[in-house]
């Protein structure tokens, strides 16, 4: 059993309906769950007023849990950077509080990382997890379980996945890539930091990037701007997961995300691998944002390993 932390730094919970089911499942999973006092306030779109979230934030610090996880995404995080306590947040790390979300978390992740190069971990919400009724029997997503259950264990070394087959398109040679430090997260949120202070200076890195509801036109738009700012290039490798819940249109022509993919591998060296089980879909592994890491590809087997424990 776990101590896990709950709060909102992002959007406001709208649905309770599946925040109560996501506590439910964490509680019949046998885990102890604290809930913020504000997290189903509310304030426009957000799930407080801006002081309300950072002192959410700096409540899950304090709170000696084993794990803080947001209740869900959304938006709100990067208008609060400057006022985030990071180091209240490496040293709540040091002393064993894991820091888990994706989405508009990325914020808060990169923020940290660039500002303390303290690491966190990308992985499930309450809300678009824990909350979701995936299996049959109305539970949720069991790899997203397994693998969170693996983390807290402190068991987890590893993802696996099939990258994406693509007509007309090589995925590249076999690689392996030792001793590279893994980050990135949410697309549009990783480019809206660019030359601020949140953005982490990563080379030689392993860059994960996924996104919800983008076009595949916008999403060759912000990789263009990674890649004219320098920042593809300064990694050793590009892994994409999941973009979904978006609509083709009329004038695209075929222009698809497959296009993007082939696109990106013509103008850049570093390999591009696809498919990653990370994003806005229930089927999502833990990824430890800012640890070293592997990464190997055989054929179209990609992992990435990295060694047992927190």
């Amino acid at each position: 059993m776990s101590h896990i932390y709950i709060y909102s730094p992002s959007s406001a919970v709208r649905d309770k309906a599946v925040f109560r089911r996501g506590i439910r499942r964490l509680q019949a999973l046998g885990h102890e769950v604290e809930i913020d006092p504000h997290t189903l306030s509310s304030a426009m779109r957000f799930a407080g007023d801006d002081e309300t979230r950072l002192a959410a934030i700096h409540r899950a610090a304090a709170s000696g849990a084993a794990v803080a996880m947001i209740a869900r995404g959304g938006y709100g995080l990067t208008r609060i950077l400057p006022g985030i306590r990071y180091k209240d947040l490496a040293k709540a790390i040091e002393r064993g509080t894991q820091f888990v979300g994706f989405s508009d978390f990325t914020a808060l992740q990169l923020g940290l990382l660039s500002r303390t190069g303290a690491g966190s971990w990308a992985g499930p919400s309450v809300c678009d997890d824990f909350g979701a009724k995936v299996e049959a029997d109305g539970s949720p997503d069991i790899v997203m379980e397994a693998c969170f259950d693996d983390f807290l264990q402190g068991q987890g070394e590893g993802a696996g996945w099939r990258v994406a087959a693509e007509r007309g398109a090589a995925v590249g040679p076999d690689l392996e890539i030792n001793k590279s430090v893994l980050w990135g997260g949410n697309l549009a949120v990783l480019v809206s930091l660019l030359g601020t202070p949140y953005f982490p200076e990563v080379r030689g890195g392993t860059l994960f990037l996924e996104d919800v509801g983008e076009h595949p036109y916008r999403v060759e738009r912000m990789l263009t701007q990674l890649l004219h700012s320098g920042v593809l290039a300064r990694q050793k490798a590009l892994v994409l997961g999941q973009f979904t819940a978006y609509k083709a249109a009329p004038n695209d022509k075929g222009f698809k995300f497959e296009t993007v993919v082939q696109w990106l591998r013509s103008h850049l060296k570093p390999p591009v691998l696809t498919n990653l089980p990370m994003g806005h879909v229930a089927t999502k592994v833990m990824l430890p944002v800012g640890r070293k890491v592997s990464l190997t590809l055989q054929q179209r087997d990609a992992f990435l390993l990295w060694e047992h424990g927190h």
